[in-house]
């Protein structure tokens, strides 16, 4: 009888975590997020998401990823986001995140060291109006021509609970 080898049974635990991991978000429905080329988002990038809804009964939150560094140069920043629906038409949102906290300036969301992770949610139990393919673009809009320090941005649907 042939025994499996040491380096086997380690990826095929490492598979089996990854599919145990990915089961655990089952409150996901959509997730992307887009890195930034050289820690900038200019003004003129705009970051378009497709996705596709199937169930307008179900609520849903949504949210707004950001990956940013100690370089980045404002406590807080502001995002709009073109919904497009099916059938063409299309709504617009300014919002305004915070990003540190506005007595100590010491930053929010997680992380380590000079990279600081937020997931903000701008949307609550959203129901979404037609079932079909919807695309959202995320642009920022900070009057200023190049965001330093943003390292990626994105955008996250999940399932109200």
């Amino acid at each position: 009888m042939r025994t499996m080898k040491p380096a086997y049974l380690f990826t095929a635990a490492c598979a089996l975590l990854l599919l145990v991991l990915a089961g655990c978000d089952s409150a996901r429905l959509f997730e992307e997020n887009r890195e930034m080329e050289n820690s900038t988002w200019n003004m003129n990038q705009k970051l378009k998401f497709d996705f596709d809804i199937a169930d307008t009964q179900t609520p849903y939150n949504l949210y707004f990823n950001l990956r940013h560094t100690d370089d980045y140069p404002f406590s807080n920043i502001y995002v709009f986001f073109h919904t497009t629906m099916p059938g063409g038409q299309i709504s617009t949102d300014t919002v305004e995140f915070q990003l540190a906290n506005p007595q100590t300036g010491a930053w929010l969301g997680k992380g380590q060291g000079e990279l600081h992770d937020c997931q903000m949610r701008f949307r609550s139990g959203m129901k979404f109006p037609k079932a079909g393919r919807y695309s959202l673009e995320i642009e920022q809009a900070m009057r200023t021509e190049n965001l330093d320090g943003i390292k990626d941005a994105g955008f996250r649907i999940e399932r109200a609970e």
